[in-house]
């Protein structure tokens, strides 16, 4: 049994602390834990697989821009 509750099939990711302090420098904590699991985490994986951290900081802007804007995913209409 694990600690998280996630149906989650692939390797959960643990948020780093840069990306918590951006979404809450950003006010967007809500809208990120309103988005499903799968995609919380895709948003995690995407941004911390990331070899340069140049690479890291677009990604993390596109996911608060993202959350800002609701209805896109990674670039896709959602919801």
């Amino acid at each position: 049994m694990t600690d998280t509750p996630s149906r989650l099939k692939r390797p959960v990711y643990p948020m780093p602390d840069f990306v918590l302090a951006a979404l809450e420098e950003r006010q967007l904590m809500d809208a990120y834990r309103q988005r499903p699991p799968y995609q919380q985490n895709d948003y995690i994986g995407w941004i911390t697989r990331a070899k340069l951290p140049a690479t890291q900081q677009k990604r993390l802007m596109q996911m608060l821009d993202e959350l800002e804007r609701g209805g896109v995913y990674m670039k896709m209409k959602w919801r």
